[in-house]
């Protein structure tokens, strides 16, 4: 009797870890050090997690079906190791923020569903944003996306991979819901992408429409809130302290905000002493702004690391009732701002990495004195990261 319960213990043992044997446990653990500055604030010296490469845990799986298809998972959550608390993309609750996805592959691409980064934002399975050496690392001075319009992370999502066709694939995206689902359609704020994407051995490249719709933005609101919604798609200065209170002292009613627009293009070139790259963005949304971003970066091998030098601007207007308002209060209507990054990266083993970084940012016109690091500011960061 011993001896089968031992056996059957044995077997349950064995049937888990078969069962297991398909699921990774992964993460990334970045901490470093930055020294900062934003236009007219005082000059900070910080610990920063994250700084090269957001810190995250996560789970991944596949399970073979037969006949070429399979079924998969991911659960990704990311944390500061500074302080051991979840980062933004974790807010509201969220255990897996970073992503959370259910996935089918088989001949005819891969179908994913839930939360994961949009087509354009850099993060997760299923963007193909290239063109920029510094990707979205370095945060304000380094991040692609933080200077030019991007739609981050959506809930409620359908993603589509196709096969590859002479190293092309077509990609698509749709959220039915960025952040809530919950209300009717016509009350849901939904993203819509679609991209091309091309994989050589020299040359990359990426085309990539996004669309994200104004449903459900409207209504009765305080009135600073909204004043801030809008300041910050704008990236200005935003409303604060008894000035913010004071205006949300008042509700208004608001419309519904125009869909917001991006057209991403972007690709690189690896010559062998160095890789060449170049990024360009159309961004506009009806009464709110149109702008253009573009920038130029390369890499190359140095000392046995890897250097980073890029360039960025950004030229802009605001549109319709913001260009109205701004010409109301004599203010500038159109922005400017360039921004330069130069980094390096040194492997100490396969998983671990030592990187430094400097940028520095600076606007015009209506950005001229913008509170912003995007625009106006600078940075040096020095940091190491483990990857398991």
């Amino acid at each position: 009797m011993k001896k089968s319960l031992i056996a059957l213990a044995v077997m349950g043992a064995s049937s888990v870890a078969f069962a297991a044997s398909n699921v990774t446990l992964y993460g990334v653990v970045d901490a470093g050090a930055v020294v900062s500055k934003v236009k007219h604030n005082t000059t900070k010296v910080q610990m920063k997690s994250g700084f090269d490469s957001g810190s995250r845990w996560g789970l991944k799986g596949v399970e073979e079906l037969g006949n070429g298809y399979s079924v998969g998972f991911q659960l990704e959550q990311g944390f500061d190791v500074d302080t051991g608390s979840n980062t933004a993309s974790n807010s509201e609750g969220k255990t897996f923020g970073r992503e959370s996805r259910l996935f089918v592959s088989g001949n005819f691409g891969q179908l994913g569903f839930g939360r994961f980064g949009s087509l354009g934002s850099g993060a997760g399975s299923y963007t193909i944003l290239q063109g920029w050496a510094f990707g979205t690392s370095y945060e304000d001075q380094g991040s692609w996306t933080s200077f030019a319009k991007s739609n981050s992370r959506v809930n409620n999502a359908i993603a589509y991979v196709s096969p590859s066709f002479g190293g092309f694939t077509v990609h698509a995206m749709y959220s039915n819901g960025t952040v809530d689902d919950a209300n009717k359609w016509s009350e849901n704020r939904h993203y819509y992408g679609l991209g091309l994407k091309y994989a050589g051995e020299a040359a990359n490249a990426s085309l990539i429409f996004e669309a994200l719709d104004g449903k459900g933005t409207g209504g009765k609101k305080k009135v600073g809130d909204a004043y801030n919604s809008y300041l910050k798609t704008l990236g200005l200065d935003l409303f604060e302290g008894t000035e913010l209170d004071a205006l949300n002292e008042t509700k208004a009613e608001f419309k519904d905000r125009k869909t917001a627009y991006n057209i991403t293009a972007g690709g690189s070139y690896n010559f062998g002493v160095a890789t060449a790259m170049g990024i360009y963005q159309y961004a506009w949304e009806s009464d709110m702004y149109s702008q253009h971003a573009f920038g130029l970066s390369a890499t190359a091998p140095l000392a046995g690391g890897t250097a980073k030098l890029g360039a960025r601007f950004l030229l802009g207007e605001l549109d319709g009732t913001m260009k109205d308002a701004a010409k109301r209060a004599n203010l500038d209507t159109k922005y400017r701002a360039w921004n330069i990054d130069a980094g390096y990266t040194y492997p100490l083993s396969k998983r671990t990495y030592v990187y430094g970084f400097a940028g520095y940012s600076d606007g015009s016109k209506l950005y001229a004195n913008v509170e912003n690091g995007k625009y106006n500011g600078w940075s040096v960061g020095t940091g190491l990261v483990h990857k398991f």
